[in-house]
């Protein structure tokens, strides 16, 4: 099985030289402040679900191997990768899958009993708020920033400012208007489910060749011939359009 993309990837990266490398950290750190969410990466970086690797149970293990239960092929991929201790980021990369949809297989596979649930709270939350589950009122419970009695009071607060027939407030503003959270730390959470929507490819050219992972020199030697026929075949298409150019203006 092939190395983590990602993590390839970013050997790639680390080959910049150090003051390409300074200007990088300082406008990906601005970004970051920008968004609301350096200051938790600074602290919480092991509570990032991209970087959490589910771990599979024995019910897991055991449908990856009789597959009893019929599932969709991309749930049976997904807990092979879980298997091979892969990140949801590498899933998510090898199965080429939005983030939104590698949490709706991670949800679908905790709530089946496939994957151990998360030692996080902040990391079951988000999956849970990324692949459309919880709200945004639950996903503030699960992660334990407030209790089940204060969601409910916002929840009944929310109501009560409607039925005024005033502005309709965002769960997120009737809980910063009640002082239980600030609405500008958690805006990121919205962003963060839209971004989730969007796919992220990356270019296979730009991992070390030396670095993919082959199991054998003859493996490798078979991908090297598979990409020149490749690259043949697109040299050929391109030539017969040339020529079919050229009969027309001829």
């Amino acid at each position: 099985m092939k190395k983590n993309i990602f993590d390839l990837y970013l050997e790639k990266v680390k080959m910049l030289p150090l003051w390409a490398k300074q200007v990088l950290y300082v406008k990906l750190k601005e970004d970051m402040q920008k968004h609301n969410c350096a200051e938790f990466l600074d602290k919480f970086p092991d509570k990032l679900l991209a970087l959490y690797s589910p771990i599979l149970t024995f019910a897991g293990k055991d449908e990856l191997l009789k597959k009893k239960a019929g599932l969709d092929a991309n749930i049976y991929t997904f807990l092979k990768l879980c298997s091979a201790d892969y990140t949801i980021l590498d899933i998510s990369l090898n199965m080429f899958l939005t983030m939104e949809e590698t949490a709706k297989y991670f949800m679908f596979c905790i709530e089946q009993g496939y994957i151990e649930h998360p030692d996080s709270d902040e990391i079951f939350a988000m999956a849970g708020f990324i692949s459309g589950k919880f709200k945004t009122g639950e996903y503030l419970q699960r992660n334990k920033t407030l209790s089940m009695m204060q969601v409910q009071d916002g929840l009944s607060e929310q109501k009560k400012i409607d039925s005024y027939g005033g502005k309709h407030l965002k769960i997120l503003e009737v809980l910063d208007t009640m002082g239980l959270v600030k609405e500008e730390d958690y805006k990121i959470i919205f962003l963060l489910q839209e971004e989730a929507k969007k796919r992220f490819v990356i270019d296979y050219n730009l991992v070390p060749d030396a670095e993919r992972g082959y199991n054998s020199e003859q493996e490798k030697e078979s991908a090297e011939v598979e990409a020149l026929k490749e690259e043949n075949k697109k040299l050929k298409e391109k030539l017969v359009q040339l020529l079919q150019l050229v009969k027309k203006n001829v």
